[in-house]
């Protein structure tokens, strides 16, 4: 402004939706994280519906200080990647703290219509006590594109959390499923680009409904609480101070409170799931051959030591300092009842795949996961209410091996040409990346052994536009 204050306008994008709720939720998360000590911007307006001057729902805010962390990230030094890390874990230990009535999304009571379920929420020590609720789970996978229009429970929930995404999906697909190929263009080449059914999907859906009650600890309370946690976080939503203090955390949007064994998790960030080394938890280090290495091999094993420090570092610093968290972490396959509850709730893009190979697995497992509770009667929760023959286990395996190959393959064309997992690169290297992207094409078609392989490489090549509303 004239006289130097400063404050960030915000707009939803045009494809976000719904819009009055997504907005709505954001600013009353903000404030009533805020209100108990968080350091997030102050809101100073908002309108969560379009029926203003600008013609758009919009959130003006404190323009946050400090350095935005993505900016500095990669080239901090190791001790003060501990420090972030750290602060980090500090910082989600008092979110961890907060206590909820239920699960689903925040909103001040005055933003949702009547009619709308909601449960009000006390807040300590603040003036705004009564002012909040828990309303309907903003999360996107729930209301991406035909999805929204979709009448189904979104919440607020007291048991249902677990199921909502899957009830959603099988209804969007009984609606409106149809044959498409894998989104990602990679995957397509192991069904010989064959479009694949939803029906393969819709089943695994059902299987996923029959046993999500019994992926639910029974016997440990504090895993079911309701827990709010940053949806996104990653180093460009996080501002720190020269000191590396904590000065702000942006970009609440899609923020939901859900049961702590469905919301816990490593920060894509920080988390190096896949490697055997960061999943042993064993103190990394580099090789003892480190020196024989040409520089081209040294500079991958420093990198694959940095992700190995971050994983180890944000997992041993949440033992001591977020025990709650740790405790969730380590739970007995805390990460395959994640994987689930994701894979069950994400929108189908032509992947009958992946939520199948955790079924699979999880009937593997069915006598560690599902076994009966200390002191009850019977053995109803020892048989696995669903089951596969040895043929679909095998091929099924078989295809999610091959899909894991397809995306990290996609990731090394990412790291080759230089961009992010949504394309974006920074303006000033736009050019530069495009023609490196132009030529990982030629070289590829080059490559091709056949001319209907070239034709197939051009009509499905990873980094062309598409026409991505079939998938909505």
């Amino acid at each position: 402004m004239r006289d130097g204050f400063q404050f960030v306008g915000r707009i939803p994008y045009p494809i976000t939706e719904p819009k009055h709720l997504v907005v709505a939720s954001e600013v009353a998360t903000m404030d009533f994280l805020r209100s108990q000590g968080i350091p997030v911007p102050q809101i100073y307006s908002y309108s969560a519906t379009s029926e203003n001057a600008a013609g758009t729902e919009y959130m003006f805010m404190e323009r946050t200080q400090g350095t935005n962390l993505g900016d500095i990230w990669f080239d901090l030094s190791e001790k003060a990647r501990i420090t972030v890390v750290t602060k980090l874990v500090e910082l989600e230990s008092r979110l961890f703290a907060l206590a909820f009535p239920a699960s689903g999304s925040l909103y001040y009571t005055k933003d949702l219509q009547t009619g709308i379920r909601k449960v009000k929420v006390a807040v300590a020590n603040s003036a705004l006590n009564n002012d909040f609720c828990i309303g309907p789970d903003t999360r996107l996978d729930l209301w991406y594109g035909k999805r929204g229009d979709i009448e189904i429970d979104r919440g607020p929930y007291s048991a249902g959390a677990l199921t909502a995404g899957a009830k959603k999906e099988n209804a969007y697909l009984t609606k409106f499923g149809q044959p498409l190929h894998p989104f990602q263009r990679l995957r397509r080449e192991i069904y010989n680009y064959q479009k694949q059914s939803p029906l393969d999907h819709l089943d695994s859906l059902a299987k996923y409904l029959r046993v999500a009650p019994y992926l639910i600890p029974h016997n440990n309370e504090t895993l079911n609480r309701p827990t709010l946690r940053h949806p996104d976080l990653q180093p460009n939503n996080v501002f720190v101070s020269d000191e590396l203090e904590i000065t702000g955390l942006i970009d609440w949007q899609h923020c939901a409170i859900l049961p702590l064994f469905a919301q816990c998790g490593i920060p894509n960030s920080l988390q190096n799931y896949g490697d055997s080394v960061s999943e042993s938890l064993a103190t990394p280090e580099l090789p003892a051959h480190f020196d024989e290495l040409d520089d081209r091999s040294q500079f991958e094993q420093v990198l694959l030591l940095r992700r190995r420090q971050l994983h180890y570092f944000y997992v041993a610093t949440t033992a001591k300092l977020n025990p709650t968290h740790y405790d969730a972490l380590t739970y007995n396959f805390s990460m395959l009842r994640r994987k689930l509850f994701d894979h069950a709730s994400c929108p189908w893009e032509g992947d009958n795949v992946t939520l199948k190979a955790d079924l699979i697995s999880l009937s593997e497992n069915w006598s560690s996961i599902a076994a009966p509770e200390p002191g009850a009667s019977g053995d109803t929760r020892t048989l696995c209410p669903i089951s596969f023959t040895e043929d679909e286990v095998t091929e099924c395996k078989r295809l999610n091996a091959a899909q894991i190959e397809a995306d990290e393959q996609l990731q090394a064309c990412r790291d080759v040409i230089g961009i992010g997992p949504e394309g974006w690169v920074p303006l000033e290297y736009y050019e530069e990346t495009k023609q490196r992207a132009l030529k990982l094409k030629a070289d590829a078609l080059e490559a091709a052994e056949s001319e209907e392989e070239r034709v197939r490489l051009g009509e499905h090549w990873i980094f062309d536009d598409f026409d991505e509303e079939v998938y909505s």
